[in-house]
């Protein structure tokens, strides 16, 4: 594979290699969107494990694939929202419903600022006036590393305008562990509540209870969780184990992460659906622009807001072809 695809009529097709180990990472500067990660073979064969499911160009992308959601995640209905006693209205983004969705970040090419064999960083600025209903300055950067271990994703927002601004932030990966269904992989989410509504309420003994490990089975998942349990160093991590435990997937998240979201894709096309698991972590959590209490942060000018999340991953000797 190439280190760099550069489609020149098309700048959404721009694609980048990162090499650490048997680790490959592809990404692309439009949007900053990870469009897949893998084991691969320096062998002959180049045979190859996914880790975040792959695909290549924008059109590609199903489901949010690999999107970075900012400066917020999830809908904002009919992309109305008041911020600090002034009602503003945002484009609506999404395909089903007259809600703004994802953010507008995930549709707009940043620029490579930083480019190294197992690293790169993409950044961009928005200006008050770039998106209607977003009178907001902002200088975001989002780095992605591969390291011995996995990945590591580094993100930072900086208010670069006169007055105050709205922000949240989320990730939308796609993890498989080499099933054909996730229905028998076993999942461990060590957070205790999740949120539904306007309300959050306990997981545990609900269809949601992944405190302790155990099989997807036919959950839908599509899930809004907060209370996560950290360790020593401040992370939280959910983990997804093939059912013979022969392949893992950990991904964490440090303490800017406060939510995470599992969406199994059964709304999407078979190509997708319930073949991978979304593990996505989140700042905040849906429509905190209108509800601040939900872990929207409120960046002062020329405040930064800065968090990091990873996947670490292992697995058998053996591999698939891809």
């Amino acid at each position: 594979m190439p280190e760099t695809t550069t489609d020149t009529k098309n700048t959404q097709d721009t694609e980048y290699l990162l090499r650490q180990g048997d680790f490959r990472l592809r990404v692309a500067p439009w949007g900053a969107s990870v469009r897949g990660m893998w084991w691969e073979d320096e062998e002959e064969h180049y045979d190859c494990q996914d880790i975040i499911t792959a695909y290549s160009g924008a059109d590609g992308s199903i489901g949010s694939q690999g999107e970075v959601l900012m400066p917020f995640p999830s809908r904002i209905p009919h992309g109305q929202y008041t911020f600090q006693g002034q009602t503003h209205q945002l484009a609506v983004s999404d395909d089903f419903r007259p809600h703004a969705m994802h953010g507008f970040l995930r549709g707009v090419f940043w620029e490579m600022t930083h480019r190294s064999p197992a690293e790169i960083t993409f950044s961009v600025v928005v200006k008050e006036s770039d998106f209607p209903g977003y009178p907001f300055a902002l200088r975001v950067s989002v780095t992605y590393r591969l390291n011995e271990r996995g990945l590591v994703c580094d993100f930072q927002a900086e208010n670069a305008g006169t007055t105050d601004a709205p922000f949240g932030a989320g990730f939308h990966p796609y993890f498989t562990v080499g099933s054909s269904l996730i229905d028998s992989d076993l999942l461990t989410v060590p957070f205790e509540r999740q949120q539904i509504g306007g309300e959050t309420t306990l997981v545990a003994g609900t269809k949601h209870d992944f405190l302790t490990t155990r099989a997807v089975g036919s959950l839908a998942a599509n899930a809004v969780y907060t209370s996560p349990r950290r360790d020593s160093n401040g992370r939280a991590r959910v983990r997804l184990n093939a059912p013979d435990q022969s392949r893992c997937v950990t991904v964490w998240m440090d303490e800017t992460f406060d939510y995470v979201v599992l969406y199994s894709g059964d709304t999407q096309p078979d190509s997708l659906r319930r073949r991978a698991l979304a593990i996505e972590p989140w700042t905040c959590a849906p429509n905190a622009f209108n509800y601040p209490e939900r872990g929207l942060t409120v960046l002062k000018p020329g405040q930064t807001l800065s968090g990091s999340w990873g996947v670490y991953s292992s697995r058998a000797l053996s591999l698939r072809v891809r």
